[in-house]
């Protein structure tokens, strides 16, 4: 007879927990708080879903779990993943190593998830807000029902998007079985800047280099497409970092972001490809002068910044003119002051001290209780790493909740 597991979070770990704790010969209850399982799933990869990466390491990753995260990967990684979706059905597509459905859909993984959690009869209860677990003589209890389980999982997601489900209820049963929670904040998300000049370049993408200091150190450098907004800095190097910055503004830390906007280009080689052009354009005016090195719209944001008119002819600018247009297109400084908050975070930093749970992701104050997902203290960079600790996780908690000898475990 096999053992009774409940799950609670019907997202991507949540889904991925059920399945394997099935397949292991358990028997599954699934509850969610959405209408529908899987709806942030919707919402990855531009609902494209980029489910895996296969460059995978620990190096990827943040948070108090990374040894932990290494065992995680250890026993069910990228091939696993892949093998995972493949046997239900899905064709893969990788791009530079970015793991994708060949359809280009999310809703493909979000519909094997489903499908497979038919096929083994996997209960599924949506709409069900689950606001008590209760721990009692080796049994669990969900809102004072009379069903018992053997274990449970929580797999009720962090804080971000808590359109989508994910708005840190799970930490407060977590809390109330004895964990204790590392503090949350916004990741992956875009950054606010102080300056008032960024609705002049707004809607501009550009090859960039990002470099993050707090309180005047340097934390970490990102290159990639950047994306300029009105309110600051976007795109996938603005999104590593964002981590970092949400919690040096926790706090009250100074926060600057360096942008170079030639990012092949160290200071040296930059003045030199100035004076280069200086010598064979120099009678051109500015604006045409300028033309053809980086997005127009950033050449007349930083000739302003510079104090330096378009009209003027390139060779007529004043000595210090010049130098400071050179160290705005190699350093442009912004303060930040903020990121988009948890409603716009693709993920939250943060969640149950990874100190408190072991290998198999079993509660170290609660036998028999394990997580899955974004609730833990682990979050990845962009490109499908969260996805794949989703699957990971709920891979590794799932079947060990479903074994009975203790153990194993």
């Amino acid at each position: 007879m096999g053992r009774n597991v409940v799950v609670i979070g019907g997202g991507a770990a949540g889904m991925m927990a059920a399945v394997q704790a099935a397949w292991t010969g358990a028997a599954v209850v699934l509850y969610e708080k959405n209408d529908r399982v899987g709806k942030k799933i919707l919402s990855t990869g531009n609902g494209r879903c980029n489910f895996s990466n296969e460059i995978m390491g620990a190096q990827f990753y943040h948070g108090s779990g990374i040894v932990l995260l290494e065992a995680v990967l250890a026993e069910f990684g990228v091939e696993q993943s892949r093998a995972f979706f493949e046997s239900l059905g899905m064709r893969v597509r990788s791009r530079e190593g970015y793991l994708y459905p060949a359809s280009d859909q999310a809703s493909t993984v979000l519909d094997l998830l489903r499908y497979e959690m038919r096929r083994k009869n996997i209960a599924v209860h949506t709409g069900k807000n689950v606001q008590n677990l209760a721990y009692k003589e080796g049994k669990f209890v969900v809102n004072s029902e009379e069903k018992y389980y053997d274990a449970a999982i929580l797999c009720c997601g962090g804080c971000a998007a808590p359109h989508t489900g994910s708005d840190g209820s799970g930490f407060g049963l977590a809390k109330r079985l004895g964990h204790h929670i590392v503090p949350t904040v916004p990741a992956l998300t875009a950054l606010r800047c102080k300056e008032k000049f960024y609705k002049q370049v707004a809607g501009v993408r550009c090859d960039a280099r990002l470099t993050l200091k707090v309180d005047g150190n340097t934390i970490c450098r990102e290159r990639g497409e950047l994306q300029l907004t009105d309110y600051g800095l976007s795109g996938i190097p603005a999104f590593q970092m964002s981590r970092h910055v949400s919690y040096a503004l926790k706090k009250k830390r100074k926060v600057t972001v360096t942008v170079s906007f030639l990012p092949d280009f160290d200071e040296a080689v930059c003045e030199a490809f100035f004076r280069a052009r200086m010598k064979d354009h120099g009678d051109d005016e500015m604006d045409v002068f300028l033309t053809g090195i980086v997005n127009k719209k950033i050449s007349q944001l930083l000739c302003r910044l510079a104090g330096i008119r378009e009209t003027e002819r390139a060779n007529e600018i004043s000595a210090p003119a010049f130098e400071r247009l050179l160290r705005l297109f190699c350093e442009m400084e912004t303060v930040v002051i903020g990121t988009n908050g948890f409603d716009k975070a693709q993920v939250s930093a943060g969640g149950i001290d990874c100190n408190e749970v072991t290998k198999r992701l079993m509660s170290k104050k609660c036998p028999g209780l394990y997580f899955a997902g974004e609730i833990l203290d682990i979050d990845g960079l962009c490109g499908g790493y969260n996805l794949q600790w989703a699957w990971s996780s709920g891979a590794a908690a799932g079947r060990a909740a479903a074994l009975e000898n203790e153990e194993t475990v």
